[in-house]
């Protein structure tokens, strides 16, 4: 339960009894009420603005219509007070009973708790990382790899229909420069002398094995060929081993998509699902042949001084039109996009998410432009920007160039700092800042580092429990129905605490999934770890308020409740991250 929109409805419920009317007699609109935690604790529980974003449309004082709904609320039992603060707020501290029936319903729900419906079964697409499949994933991918899948996860949790994606850039230029890249690799396996890589190849090892691969397959038959049709086995072998090696690379991250689309598919059979594509848009209206004129500033790759086929994107939002067919006959890259939108509203998708890095920018415009030619205005399209990251080792910054060969792959930073550090960290800044990861502070054991001290707030939760066991011997009862009955005897205002911040959660979970901004999460896990370390500080300098009493076995019935329901909660927040919540730290 969002207990802020349950309060949100109850004021609403409030404001429409007392029937109030505006100047031409008419309701007012209640969409602007907001009911969210004060920002100073101090203040109680609850604040609304129901007061001051009602009273100038109803021409009445807003303090006065504060007391009003303040006198209102008083008479709800699960409101201790409800007091008038500053300009028109209301705040209201909650009963401590209301606390008690929060616990139950996070011991009863578990690993559900927070789960939400605000999704309604809406059909989203994620698609990310989508790198070109001419080598392993390198640490630059892996920021928006981990954004797509934390957000992916997010929004299954909040209730929506999710499809994980990653499209294949199969086709073009890259891949003319992979396949000569991998015959060159090929004819080393053969043992011929191939001399220094030449400029524009890609130099990697990692295409050694590719090309080994392909000897042991066709001994020199490759050499025999006609070079366009050695070119297209090769193009073929080396994507596939490729997307091997990203799959792998993804899967130690823990990312996993359920699609991987090919563009290749796209400019099969003479592209016949471009020349669809861009049918549909010519009946609609928004093709047609003219002259671009030359842009401001530097020229565009696309850009052509002649007359040519053109998408009419600034009839829907774009900053210029778009060409669809370059001066050889041959597609550009933006056509294969516009039937690549075009398949994924075929599927049913209401909703594209793109997840891509900070040099697509240029990208947005023309994306949202086509997505409501497409559909009419009916399709969400969003396009996420990451920011790049900064790699660092003990504060020195890592280099990394892919064409040069020498680049930090995904693997080895996993295999240096953990799956789990990564994808924290990766999610410890909004995802439009700048990001510095240093190989140091990631594995650094202390409050300073996010990751460690979440998932020690995890282990440390498990370590009451095997201590409840060792102090009150294996017959001790930790079923959950058992801890909640004992709920009501918490009263601290450490433990009350506690129970406020797991109260924010199913906010916090419909907050980060409709605004698409995962790094909430992570900022949230950490924030509900701080409180959970606090509490057992004070335990620690404070015996009666240790999560066991060997002496009151209910107390430690409720206490344990208590830790058993920040444990669900830590773990379910690092499942949506992709990470994992340890039973011990090691």
């Amino acid at each position: 339960m969002n207990i802020f929109a349950d309060f949100n409805n109850r004021i609403k419920n409030i404001v429409e009894a007392l029937d109030l009317k505006d100047a031409s007699g008419a309701r007012p609109d209640l969409s602007r009420i907001a009911v969210e935690p004060p920002r100073d604790a101090s203040h109680g529980d609850i604040a609304s603005n129901v007061a001051m974003v009602l009273a100038k449309p109803l021409g009445t004082n807003p303090r006065a219509l504060a007391e009003t709904i303040a006198a209102e609320l008083r008479r709800d039992g699960d409101v201790a007070a409800a007091e008038v603060a500053g300009p028109g707020f209301v705040n209201l501290r909650l009963a401590d009973g209301f606390w008690h029936a929060l616990l139950r319903q996070v011991l009863a729900e578990a690993g559900s708790f927070g789960r939400s419906a605000i999704g309604g079964g809406r059909k989203v697409n994620v698609e990310y990382v989508s790198a070109n499949p001419t080598g392993p994933m390198h640490v630059g991918h892996c920021r928006g790899a981990v954004v797509g899948d934390a957000l992916a996860n997010l929004l299954a949790f909040a209730g929506y229909d999710v499809t994980k994606e990653y499209y294949i850039n199969d086709a073009g230029v890259q891949i003319d420069v992979l396949a000569r890249s991998v015959m060159l690799r090929y004819r080393e396996a053969l043992g011929d002398e191939i001399g220094e890589i030449p400029a524009g190849l890609y130099p990697g090892d990692y295409l050694k094995p590719v090309g080994q691969a392909l000897a042991d397959e066709f001994g020199r038959s490759l050499n025999q060929m006609p070079e366009d049709e050695a070119l297209a086995v090769v193009k073929d072998r080396a994507v596939d081993a490729m997307m091997v090696m990203i799959r792998e690379d993804l899967a130690a991250l823990n990312v996993r998509h359920e699609v991987f689309f090919s563009e290749r598919t796209l400019h099969a059979d003479n592209a016949r699902l471009i020349r669809q594509a861009i049918n549909d848009l010519t009946m609609k209206g928004y093709i047609y042949k003219g002259k671009l004129p030359p842009p401001k500033g530097q020229l565009p790759e696309d850009w052509e001084d002649r007359e040519q086929t053109l998408f009419r994107s600034t009839e829907v939002g774009d900053d210029i039109d778009r060409p669809l067919v370059k001066s050889d006959g041959s597609y550009t890259y933006f056509a294969a996009d516009v039937a690549y939108m075009k398949d994924k509203y075929a599927r049913g998708f209401e909703e594209l998410i793109f997840v891509l890095g900070a040099d697509h920018g240029g990208y947005v415009k023309r994306m949202e432009a086509l997505a409501r030619a497409i559909s009419d205005g009916d399709l969400k399209l969003t396009i996420l920007l990451c920011q790049l990251v900064k790699l660092f080792r003990d504060g020195e910054p890592v280099r990394m160039s892919k064409r040069a060969g020498e680049f930090v792959t995904l693997r080895d930073v996993v295999e240096e700092v953990g799956r789990d550090a990564i994808r924290f960290m990766m999610l410890y800044r909004k995802s439009d800042a700048p990001l510095d990861f240093d190989f140091a502070k990631v594995t650094e054991q202390s409050k300073d580092n996010p990751v460690f001290y979440v998932q020690y707030a995890s282990a440390r939760c498990h370590s009451v429990f095997r201590q409840a066991k060792e102090q009150l011997g294996a017959g001790l009862d930790l079923s959950r129905g058992t801890l909640a009955a004992a709920a009501g005897r918490l009263t601290d205002e450490g433990e009350v605490a506690l129970l406020r911040k797991l109260a924010e959660y199913p906010r916090l979970i419909e907050q980060a999934a409709t605004s698409q901004e995962p790094h909430r999460l992570a900022f949230y896990l950490y924030e509900l770890a701080s409180a959970f370390h606090a509490q057992w500080n004070r335990g620690t300098e404070t015996p009666d308020l240790r999560f066991v009493k060997v002496n009151d076995p209910e107390l430690t019935h409720a206490r344990l409740g208590l830790v058993q329901a920040v444990l669900d909660v830590i773990a379910s927040g690092l499942a949506l991250v992709g990470a994992e919540a340890p039973a011990e730290m090691r």
